[in-house]
């Protein structure tokens, strides 16, 4: 999947509401999830113990939810791309929430809107909302309302 391609800040003022995606597909593995466990420090059996999670509540490994919103910022910047910006910025988050986890060997895609985009100091403010797939599963395993800041 290409990225939407806006040609300047100005364009993207009047992106609120376009949706985004969906993009490529990315593998969950466990080697991603135990790499994840050991640079955070959460080594949580239902992650890093395939064997006891098997018989736990979800029949297997899962990944973290941070793991998860980690994957957010590049999953969704492949989504868009503003030209005429000297830079783009993770200014924070609204809302976050996990519907559903991820098991391991699922791919997961984004689909994003955004939801509104206003004037900030030298460029503009977007509130996107990044909704992480597993393609076929009823439930989002993320969906998070990210803020980025494009600067001129």
């Amino acid at each position: 999947m290409t990225p939407t391609v806006v040609g300047s800040i100005e364009a993207l003022r009047g992106m609120a509401g376009a949706e985004l995606g969906p993009g490529a597909p990315v593998t969950i593995e466990q080697a991603r999830i135990d790499g994840f466990a050991e640079l955070t420090g959460d080594r949580q059996w239902i992650h890093t113990d395939p064997e006891r999670a098997a018989a736990g509540p979800f029949g297997a490994p899962t990944a973290h939810g941070f793991l998860t919103l980690s994957l957010v910022g590049p999953l969704s910047g492949a989504l868009l791309r503003v030209e005429g910006t000297s830079m783009s910025v993770n200014y924070g988050l609204e809302r976050v929430r996990f519907p559903s986890p991820v098991p391991v060997g699922a791919s997961v895609q984004a689909r994003a809107r955004i939801v509104s985009v206003s004037d900030v100091a030298g460029g503009v403010q977007a509130l996107i909302r990044v909704t992480v797939e597993i393609p076929g599963a009823p439930k989002p395993a993320c969906v998070a309302d990210t803020v980025v800041r494009f600067y001129a």
